[in-house]
């Protein structure tokens, strides 16, 4: 009966989700256009909206810890489900992803995208993309702020393991940023794959900062062995024990 009643929320909570999710891109569309501060304004709206109402449609609370960020930074972090975006997105001030380049081209979505700073990539040429990103805030066009990047390159389900790629990396060598890991357990309470969602605590945890002059290799070691301890332990807290990869 309990299991019944959450699918019946959870596809309430989905609906209404997507629907505000519309409502307010096309509410906030025209100021989107003419500013970055009304794409912003809208996403952070919706990323509010959207945490608020998982709390009490579905139970799912949300958490930040550590130190968030608030300067120009890479932000690497452990990507289970669209919660752990609108998490992150919700708690830094001047938030970017790296994205798709095919994603400029949807409806809307692709606008605030571009309004926001975000950073399209075709595959193989990142690095192109990267000093089009460094010109546009030399330029103004967009502020410097938070660029938010998958180290595995896609949603990871909970108990899986996807290899890390060099995409980190090469961001860290090529805007001399800091990067500040961040790990999560929120593909427990909202998986992939499926419109239930389960109550809990959600948490995104900021965790420390690797400085510049770390070549590749260690970089790499310290990015995933820190997001991914990070996760494990979240997980752990939260009754899940993952198994351990490396």
């Amino acid at each position: 009966m309990r299991t019944a009643f959450q699918w019946i929320m959870s596809i309430v909570y989905v609906f209404q989700n997507a629907v505000m999710m519309l409502v307010m891109g096309i509410l906030f569309f025209p100021w989107a256009l003419v500013s970055p501060k009304g794409a912003m304004t809208a996403c952070k709206t919706y990323a509010t909206w959207a945490l608020w109402s998982a709390r009490w449609l579905v139970g799912i609370r949300t958490e930040v810890r550590g130190t968030v960020p608030s300067g120009a930074v890479l932000v690497p972090a452990k990507h289970q489900s669209f919660l752990d975006i609108l998490m992150i997105y919700n708690a830094i001030p001047q938030p970017r992803f790296i994205m798709k380049y095919e994603l400029l081209f949807t409806p809307i979505i692709g606008v605030y995208a571009w309004r926001l700073g975000c950073v399209p990539v075709r595959r193989g040429k990142r690095g192109a993309a990267i000093k089009s990103m460094l010109a546009d805030v030399d330029s103004g066009r967009v502020a410097p702020g938070q660029l938010v990047i998958y180290p595995q390159g896609t949603r990871v389900p909970v108990g899986e393991y996807q290899p890390y790629k060099v995409g980190p990396y090469v961001l860290y060598k090529e805007t001399g940023q800091t990067a500040v890991p961040v790990a999560t357990n929120a593909g427990m309470f909202w998986p992939k794959g499926t419109m239930l969602r389960t109550p809990g605590l959600a948490v995104v945890e900021f965790l420390d900062p690797i400085e510049q002059g770390v070549d590749q290799k260690d970089f790499m070691h310290q990015l995933e062995d820190a997001i991914e301890t990070g996760s494990n332990n979240l997980m752990r807290e939260a009754g899940f024990e993952p198994d351990e990869v490396g």
